[in-house]
C-alpha cells in the first residue's frame, strides 16, 4: 500500500511543543498538517518514547485532529519483539508519521528492540513526511546525550537517534540555557552545530538539508573548540 505524498515528500517537521500565544493556541501543528496538501491526512502516531501511553496519545490525537488531520492511529511498538502486522499496515497507509514525546533514550530503546528503526527509515526514504514533538523531535535527529551516572557530569555520553534529520537539536529548554544540548555539542566534533527549538517553536528540515525556523527565533549553538557559543536564527 503506497500513501499519497505531495510537496512535503521527505520533509521533517520538528516541534518543541508548548504554547506561545496569549490564548494558549499554537498555529504550528495546523501549518504542518496543511503543508501536506492532503484533505484530512491520515497520521500514524509512534508513542514509543512514552511507552504507548493512551492518555498521551489521546491528547496528541485531539491536537492533530483540531489542526486538520483525519484519522490518527497509534502504531503499537513499545514492549514489542517485532513490528507487527497491525503496526506495519498503519505505517503503510499513513500520509505522515508522527513521533511523539516522552523519554528520548527509552523511545530509541523501544524502537531498536522491535526492529522499527529500519522500518521507519525505509518509510522516510520512500518519501513519507515525518513530524516530531519534544522528545520525538530529538529522536528524529542524529543523536542525543545520556549520563551513565546521573550524579556524575563526567559520565555523559552520546547515543544515536533515528538520524532522519541530519542535525543535532533540543526542545523547550530555553530557560536553562540549553544545558543538555551544550553537553551534547561538547562531546561532538569541533564545529558541530545544535539547534535549540524553544517552546511554541519549530523547524522544518527539507530533503536538501535546508532548515527553516517557524514560530519564532531558534537558538543556534556551536562547538568552537574550547567553548559553546550561541546566537539566534530569526525567521
Amino acid at each position: 500500500m503506497t500513501p499519497h505524498h505531495t510537496k512535503s515528500r521527505g520533509r521533517l517537521f520538528l516541534l518543541a511543543g508548548g504554547h506561545r500565544s496569549r490564548d494558549g493556541s499554537n498555529p504550528l501543528p495546523a501549518m504542518m498538517i496543511a503543508s501536506l496538501e492532503v484533505p484530512s491526512p491520515r497520521i500514524a502516531y509512534v508513542g514509543a518514547a512514552s511507552g504507548d501511553d493512551r492518555d498521551f496519545f489521546s491528547s496528541i490525537r485531539n491536537m492533530l485532529v483540531e489542526s486538520g488531520a483525519g484519522a490518527v492511529e497509534m502504531v503499537p511498538l513499545a514492549g514489542r519483539r517485532r513490528v507487527g502486522t497491525r503496526a506495519a499496515e498503519t505505517l503503510a497507509r499513513a500520509n505522515a508519521i508522527f513521533i511523539s514525546g516522552g523519554d528520548v533514550e527509552e523511545g530509541m530503546q523501544a524502537l531498536q528492540a522491535c526492529g522499527a528503526i529500519q522500518v521507519l527509515t525505509d518509510h522516510f526514504r520512500s518519501g513519507t513526511p515525518f513530524m516530531g514533538i519534544s522528545a520525538g523531535s530529538i529522536m528524529l535527529a542524529r543523536a542525543w546525550v545520556r549520563w551513565r551516572d546521573p550524579d556524575d557530569g563526567a559520565s555523559a555520553e552520546i547515543f544515536p537517534c533515528l538520524g532522519l534529520a541530519p542535525i543535532l537539536c533540543d526542545t523547550h529548554d530555553e530557560r536553562s540555557g540549553w544545558t543538555e544540548l551544550r553537553t551534547l555539542l561538547a562531546l561532538s566534533p569541533e564545529g558541530s552545530i545544535g539547534y535549540g527549538i524553544p517552546s511554541g517553536g519549530g523547524i522544518i528540515v527539507d530533503p536538501d538539508g535546508a532548515i527553516t525556523p517557524c514560530g519564532g527565533p531558534v537558538a543556534i549553538l556551536r562547538n568552537d573548540g574550547n567553548t559553546i557559543s550561541i546566537d539566534d536564527k530569526r525567521t
